[in-house]
């Protein structure tokens, strides 16, 4: 007996773990529905990438300017009100945008808070929705230290919404939003002091590489405190001190608390329906289920060994399409997921690691990238990539540190990806002259 559901697929989260899968699946004529209780889109394009990087454009000009003195004449000052309008005049239509995608699409958007009440129901301000598939995409939330005056530190979205731009930050973390925003606030004119957890920053990347950005941040004046024991905030006036180490204090103007970032899986139901869940956000198998059959998980809630990057969920989100639309009943097979940080200069990586790639034997081909003629011409003076091929001479990995990494990584997907030998290599035949060529020049 077939049950008569509001929706085929009911979404929980209407961030990229769930739109890139659910335009195209309302569109091949199921009925979609989406849950969301804040701004459509969720953290990427409102609070975290498109934001992110529409702040760092004029720092990447800035630094281009800088190196260019001679060839042009000026400094380049950053006006942050100015750009906070900026970056507020590109992001704040894209909720009503993504939302028109959906609802053209055929997706029926419910605004509200969503909570499980059994395998095939949500509930939303009273309102029960029943469908025959729902998945999970709530995302990640900021993580707040727990320590006394933890009221007094602020998240990246408080960041990026700062009309005024403190003369003195402390920034708790070295990861991505740490190293990200400390590069923009001292580029803008802020004295900026990182206070790390440990002895390494951004852990998943080539360690010699982290270590050369360490110090060209250094050298641009920014504050790295190693193991630094953040023990209390304080407030007096109109200041704050972070308590750290033995008895060490430092006084700021404002604090940034990026400490990671927590799964959104509370306040759900997810208890009474059952559904298994860690510290990490959710388990789900190779079909992206959950413990309960009917309920899947997409994106950063997911609790999994691939990195919680935007492209992980659009890569979730399009399976699901594919598989709740029937196109597929294959296990998910992730590629390799690239990752970069927007610092300056750029960390950018995927596949194989130099350290994993030297651990299997893989071959290793250092380049020292000031050395190509094309960063040559706009001065690049800092950069160095880690090539790894296999037995067969197969580009299985990347690692890069330059102001054009991420760009470069792009670049070298193809081969990484598809296992690309020498021969169909040379097919690819790039735009001359571009970072592309110049990049692919160096697998020939």
């Amino acid at each position: 007996m077939m049950t008569d559901y509001n929706f085929d697929v009911l979404y929980l989260g209407a961030g990229h773990g769930t739109f890139d899968g659910a335009i195209p699946l309302a569109a091949a004529g199921k009925k979609v529905g989406i849950i969301e209780s804040g701004l459509i889109g969720g953290t990427c394009p409102n609070r975290g990438c498109n934001a992110k990087i529409t702040l760092d454009v004029p720092v990447a000009l800035q630094r281009t300017v800088e190196r260019m003195q001679g060839v042009v004449s000026g400094d380049l000052k950053i006006n942050w009100p100015a750009l906070i309008a900026q970056k507020n005049a590109v992001i704040e239509p894209l909720p009503d945008f993504i939302e028109g995608l959906l609802t053209d699409a055929g997706a029926k958007l419910i605004h509200g808070h969503g909570q499980l009440t059994d395998a095939h129901t949500v509930t939303v301000d009273g309102n029960p929705y029943t469908a025959d598939k729902i998945v999970i995409a709530t995302g990640l939330r900021p993580n707040h230290l727990d320590i006394p005056g933890t009221e007094f530190g602020h998240d990246s979205t408080d960041f990026m919404a700062l009309d005024q731009l403190p003369a003195r930050i402390g920034i708790i973390g070295s990861g991505y939003i740490s190293m990200e925003f400390a590069t923009i606030a001292q580029a803008a004119g802020a004295e900026v002091t990182v206070f790390m957890h440990g002895d390494k920053a951004l852990r998943r990347f080539h360690q010699p590489f982290v270590e050369q950005l360490i110090a060209l941040m250094t050298k641009r004046g920014i504050t790295f405190i190693r193991n630094a024991g953040v023990s209390a905030f304080t407030k007096s006036g109109n200041t704050y001190t972070v308590e750290y180490g033995d008895n060490d204090s430092k006084t700021v103007d404002w604090i940034l608390d990026a400490t990671g970032r927590i799964p959104n899986i509370e306040n759900m139901g997810l208890e009474t329906v059952g559904i298994t869940t860690t510290k990490h956000g959710i388990p789900v198998n190779d079909h992206l289920q959950t413990n309960v059959a009917n309920i899947y998980a997409s994106g950063d809630v997911v609790d999994k060994a691939q990195p919680k990057l935007t492209p992980t969920a659009i890569f979730e989100s399009h399976y699901l399409f594919e598989l709740l639309s029937g196109k597929t009943d294959a296990a998910i097979a992730y590629p390799a997921i690239p990752s970069t940080v927007y610092t300056s200069p750029r960390l950018a990586q995927v596949g194989v690691s130099p350290e994993d790639g030297a651990a299997a034997g893989h071959q290793l081909v250092e380049n020292h990238l000031p050395n190509d003629w094309y960063r040559q011409i706009d001065r690049q003076t800092q950069g160095e990539n880690v090539l790894v091929f296999d037995a067969e001479h197969h580009l299985v990995g990347a690692s890069e540190i330059s102001e054009q990494a991420e760009n470069v990584i792009n670049s070298l997907l193809p081969a990484v990806v598809f296992g690309l030998d020498q021969d169909q290599m040379w097919q690819l035949v790039h735009i001359f002259p571009s970072i592309d060529a110049a990049t692919w020049g160096q697998l020939k």
